[in-house]
């Protein structure tokens, strides 16, 4: 190939890449829908405003973990401890408020918990070379251990019910007082927990599309080799997504504690594989260098609108646990074979 030629097979090659990704989210959207129609058919009640508040509750945890999730499966790596991540970060909140600090203090130094735990995965695969799987499969048993240790594995309660306005407030929520004296909620309101998930897909779609530490997440993946020959500090963008991602587990730890108005560390199990799972349906790919908020998103939902519509149909939690599984390799598969395409 001339050199003359080289920047059209390199546009030609980037366009066919955007057309694929956007074709994987066509089809990744299409299949949210009709899984929204089939349960809706299924069950009248599936379509009713408190179920939907219910899906976006749900959605909103693995939602955060999705994201830092694809930054990472974009650099070609993988964390498996998002979900230790999450009960711990959830634990040292609880155990802030418990200790009488003020709740947002509180929880920021739950998500710095989670931010440390994702910089220690970073450090230990960029410094000692040690492979992603068996780094953050680590981490996963350090950061479960820890949160069991520290709470003695009972859960921590009574936290007030400023700690639980975070998973249970809502904004625009209109509540009426009846004459015997009980509310009656008139609107809902939109539940916090989902403005949160779109404030942070919205900053981290900005941040992988328009910031440079974005395309250096981008290149890191696509050809690690190529890019450190191309000036961009792979090590340090490596340390960034391992640290986002374990910052945004700390959140979603903190969201998910909130709502229980109870610091469960036992909370978190099997997380990861959510998270994965929906990135990978939104079109990450595990090979790296491919991934999108938006995508990642849509799969999240998917994920959530599954497991409600199962429930909402008396689908033991036994047999959904075995179609999620399915779901999960079908999606692997999937990337297997686009990438071999």
């Amino acid at each position: 190939m001339t050199d003359a030629s080289k920047p059209w097979a390199d546009g030609k090659a980037r366009r066919l890449t955007i057309a694929r990704d956007q074709l994987h989210r066509a089809s990744a959207l299409l299949t949210l829908v009709l899984l929204i129609i089939g349960f809706a058919m299924a069950s009248p009640a599936f379509l009713s405003v408190n179920n939907g508040l219910t899906v976006l509750l749900q959605t909103s945890v693995i939602g955060l973990l999705g994201i830092g999730l694809t930054m990472v499966i974009i650099t070609g790596g993988i964390d498996l401890s998002v979900g230790s991540v999450l009960a711990l970060s959830g634990v040292v909140s609880a155990m802030a408020v418990k200790a009488g600090l003020p709740v947002v203090p509180a929880m920021c130094a739950g998500v710095l918990a989670g931010a440390a735990c994702g910089a220690f995965n970073g450090l230990v695969i960029t410094r000692l070379r040690i492979p992603p799987f068996v780094a953050t499969l680590g981490m996963m048993l350090i950061a479960r251990g820890v949160a069991l240790q520290l709470t003695g594995a009972t859960p921590i309660s009574q936290l007030g019910a400023g700690f639980g306005r975070l998973g249970n407030g809502a904004l625009f929520r209109v509540v009426e007082m009846q004459p015997n004296g009980f509310p009656r909620v008139i609107f809902p309101g939109i539940p916090y927990p989902a403005i949160l998930l779109l404030v942070v897909a919205v900053a981290a779609t900005y941040l992988l599309r328009r910031r440079q530490i974005g395309r250096h997440i981008y290149a890191t993946g696509s050809n690690e080799e190529a890019a450190r020959l191309s000036g961009v500090n792979v090590d340090w963008t490596k340390m960034y997504a391992y640290t986002m991602s374990g910052a945004l587990a700390g959140l979603a730890g903190n969201v998910l504690m909130s709502r229980l108005v109870t610091a469960q560390p036992s909370e978190g199990v099997m997380y990861e594989l959510d998270a994965i799972a929906a990135a990978v349906i939104g079109g990450a790919s595990l090979s790296g260098g491919v991934g999108t908020v938006a995508g990642t998103m849509i799969g999240a939902f998917i994920i959530g609108i599954l497991r409600n519509g199962l429930n909402m149909s008396g689908v033991s939690a036994f047999i959904q646990q075995i179609v999620i599984g399915f779901v999960v390799i079908g999606a692997v598969w999937i990337d297997q074979v686009r990438n071999r395409r």
